[in-house]
This record gives C-alpha cells, structure tokens and sequence, in this order.
C-alpha cells in the first residue's frame, strides 16, 4: 500500500466520505472533523506514519491537501 493509499484511508475510515470529496475536504468542513475528529485523526497519522507531528503542525494540519505538506516535512512521501 502507497503512502496516499495509507493517507486516504485514514480520511475514509475517520469520516466516513466519499473518496472523491478527499481533496476538497477541510477541518470543520464537515460535521465529523470537528476537534475531537481532528485529535483522533492526528493519533491515527502519527500511528501510521511513525512520526511525532509538534503542536504548530496539529494546528496547521486544516485541510487534506495541507495535510500531506505537512506529512512531507517528517519524510513522509507521496
């Protein structure tokens, strides 16, 4: 399975979406990603993509497409 593969599924699993919505999706976009979605998303990211993300990058983490950005910092490839 490919990082975006990896990515993805986080999203689909977490809030329960169509794929095609993923690169439009945003923090508070929807209903489910409000901050406690958010929390359980980040631990999720941090599991499976055995990185440690700072508080700044949580915070900043507001979109799907910022998301994979901030991922890239830690080596994380897509």
């Amino acid at each position: 399975m490919t990082n975006l593969e990896k990515y993805d599924k986080l999203f689909l699993a977490a809030f329960k979406v169509d794929p095609e919505t993923l690169p439009t999706l945003k923090y508070r976009g929807i209903p489910q990603w409000d901050s406690l979605g958010h929390m359980d998303l980040m631990g999720d990211m941090e599991e499976t993509f055995g990185v440690s993300l700072s508080t700044v990058d949580v915070l900043d983490f507001s979109s799907y497409e910022k998301g994979k950005e901030i991922l890239a910092k830690y080596g994380v490839e897509f």
